[in-house]
This record gives structure tokens, sequence and C-alpha cells, in this order.
């Protein structure tokens, strides 16, 4: 049973505190009678009532069914409505951009990804066509309310101003993302966040991917570059400065290869898709080719792996092993139950997670640490931008007033 927040005092703080109140129960609980809500929710019935009604005109519940069993007159089941409200979130890669709407549920209603070169476009070609892939997103969402838009970044992100500040594979510095974006789409400014991918992601692992709802996990993102989103007590944890996470610089050999961050032998250099590419494909091999997506590289992968080419297998396994190497330094530190890797890490499971799991075991400090779970996302390449439409939608959850009430000249027909 969910476990009431601490009441402000202020009248109108309280009303919104008891409408987000009533949402949470409704997303932790599923559909409930109105006499359900009030038990589970600690408030009176009169008052459940009213809240309800409100919710009803700000689109964000809706009347289900009856509820079934019980005594008397059967209730009606209050549910969320998943066509009222709609949460964004887009992702800057190295090579692509893409976007993500999910509805109140939490489940996806849009998603697409478009290739394009991001580090050769620079930072303003780069905005304009995120405004115009973001702008293609609101228009599929009308009819609905957009709750804002949160845009993931692989590097470091001032997440107050929503500049990034430092991302080496998208060589920029200082960027006003969320300014930029802003201005280029019309869209209030505070409706608008960025985000680190790898927050993102364990953001969406968190509370709609396979490891839903455990509190301590660390996600560790697979692509060009490497990071890591950490989950503790049920909480994002950021730092003192806002930067936690960023495994992906590990020094792992001081004499190794130079990353993107101009020091040598990163993790990153180790386990990250450039690496992967060199290990397991020659100059010319479709693998290596940019232009097409990752998941259809990542399929020819998989097919050669399958079919048992000793090449793909080495390298599978090479990178298998650094990685276990790296997880096993963020398990000793974090204690996590449970590491979740995304990306391509999650595309091929069956060749890498064996081998990192070896690692780990191999290298805990205790016994304990070696029984973590190391897991592949259900998530895949979509976690970033899939959390960023959480995190968008998260704010309509914590303060309900934010959606509009609709009034009676724009209900839907019953």
């Amino acid at each position: 049973m969910p476990v009431m927040p601490e009441q402000p005092t202020d009248r109108a703080a309280l009303r919104r505190a008891n409408l987000a109140w009533v949402i949470r129960v409704l997303r932790e609980q599923g559909g409930l009678s109105r006499a359900q809500l009030a038990v589970l929710s600690g408030l009176s019935k009169a008052t459940v009532s009213t809240l309800v009604a409100e919710l009803t005109a700000r689109r964000l519940v809706r009347a289900g069914g009856v509820a079934a069993g019980g005594q008397g007159r059967p209730g009606q089941i209050v549910e969320l409505d998943s066509d009222g409200v709609r949460g964004i979130g887009l992702e800057i890669g190295v090579d692509h951009l893409a976007a993500t709407s999910v509805d109140t549920t939490g489940a996806v209603v849009a998603d697409r990804q478009i290739p394009f070169d991001v580090r050769s476009a620079g930072v303003d070609r780069t905005i304009d066509k995120l405004a115009e892939v973001a702008d293609q997103e609101l228009a599929h969402v009308v009819g609905a309310y957009p709750a804002g838009i949160t845009v993931s970044v692989p590097g470091l992100v001032d997440t107050g101003r929503g500049v990034v500040r430092l991302s080496p594979r998208l060589r920029w510095r200082e960027a006003p993302l969320a300014d930029g974006l802003a201005g280029r789409l019309g869209f209030p400014l505070e409706k608008i966040a960025v985000d680190n991918d790898a927050n993102l992601s364990a953001t969406a692992e968190f509370e709609a991917g396979g490891m839903r709802g455990t509190a301590d996990l660390v996600y560790v993102t697979g692509d060009f570059g490497i990071g890591a989103g950490v989950i503790a007590g049920g909480r994002l944890v950021r730092g003192s400065i806002g930067y936690a996470g960023e495994v992906g610089h590990m020094s792992m050999d001081t004499m190794g290869p130079q990353c993107s961050c101009g020091r040598r032998g990163c993790w990153e250099t180790q386990v990250g898709l450039a690496a992967l590419f060199h290990a397991l494909a020659a100059p010319g091999d479709p693998v290596s080719d940019p232009s097409r997506p990752i998941e259809e590289r990542m399929a020819i992968v998989r097919s050669r792996a399958e079919h048992g080419d000793q090449r793909t297998l080495g390298a599978l396994h090479q990178i298998g092993a650094a990685l276990g190497v790296g997880v096993s330094i963020v398990v000793n530190v974090l204690s996590p139950a449970v590491v979740v890797l995304g990306g391509y890490f999650a595309a091929l499971p069956d060749w890498l997670i064996e081998p990192a799991r070896i690692e780990v075991a191999a290298r805990a400090v205790v016994a304990e640490a070696a029984t973590v779970r190391v897991v592949g996302s259900e998530l895949g390449f979509t976690a970033a931008r899939t959390g960023g439409a959480l995190a968008a939608l998260s704010r309509v959850f914590d303060d309900p007033t934010q959606v509009p009430e609709r009034s009676e000249s724009t209900e839907a027909p019953a």
C-alpha cells in the first residue's frame, strides 16, 4: 500500500498534493472504485469524489468499468485516462535523432528515429532538425495535452539550465539546448528539460522496464559512449554537482587507445561500439557502415554469432569480459541488486552477459556481491527517449493542476 507523503498546510498546495496522491495510488494499484481509492489513499469519500471530478476534467483519469464483488450497489472504476495527456522524449545520438511519446499509463504510443550526423551538423543545425522532429511529434499528439519535452543527450548536462556542458561524443560544449529548442518550437521553456541519456535510461528501466520497481539498480548504456544511471533507494542519484555515473571514463589502461574525452584507456575504448566494430569487422564490412541503422547492424552480428563465425564470437567474448571488469568495479562501489545492460549490450545478451557475469563473480570483494544480477534491458535502444517521455509526464503527476481543465465546449462526445 502506498505511503502518504507529509501534507502541506497551504490550501492550494494541499489540493495539488491530494490530486497528485490520487494519481500515484492509481498508477501503483491500477483502476479502483472511489470507495477503494478512499481506503487506499486515506482520504474521505467526499474528498476523493471531488478530486476525481477535477482529475477527470483535467483529462488525467476517466470512468472505467464496474467494480466486481462486494455488497450493495457496484462502484464504478476510476482509471488513468490514457488518451488525455502525453509525455514526449527526444533523443540526440551521434548518428541519429529520435522521438517517443507515452501516455499516462507509461505505454509508448509513438516512436521514430531518423539518421542524422550530429557531429558534422554542429549545435545549431542539430537543434534546427531536432525542432522539426519535435514539431512533428507534437502534431501527432493533437487532442491530448503535451505535459512537456525532455531531451536525452550523451554527456554532462546542467539540468537546471538545460545546457549541455560537455559531450565529447557530440563534440559539444556549453550548448544551450533547452533555450534553442524552445525558441524554435514556440514551446514554453519551463516545459522543456534536458538530461543525460544514462540517467533517463535508468529512470525508464525503474518505471517501465523489466526491472520495474527495483529500488537499487545500475543501468549501463551501450553505445559509442558508455555511461551509467544509478537508482538507489528508489531515487536517481545525481551526485553533488549532478554528474554522477560517468563510468565510461574510468581509466582501465593508461597506455590504451585514446578516448573521445582526450585521455587514454577509458572503459568506453574497450567496450563502446567503436571497440566492437574494430574487433569484429574488417574495413568495408557492412557492420561498420554508419549509414545503416544500428539495429540492422546488430542483426548482422547476431546472425554471424548464431552461425558460429569465429571472429565474431571471439570479439564478443573479448567485449563481454572487458564489460564484466568495469561492471565489477561498479558493483563493488555501489552494491546494486541488479545491473541492467542497455543499448547494443541488450541486443547481444546471449554472448555478452555470461562472460561479464564470470568477471563480476571473480572480482567481487565479498561473496554476496558475486550474486548481483546482470541482465539485458528489455527497452534496448529506446530506453533513453522513453525515460525522457516518462520524465516529461512526471511533471503533471507531481502537479496535476498544470493540465488545464477541459471546458464543456471542448468535451469529447460520450
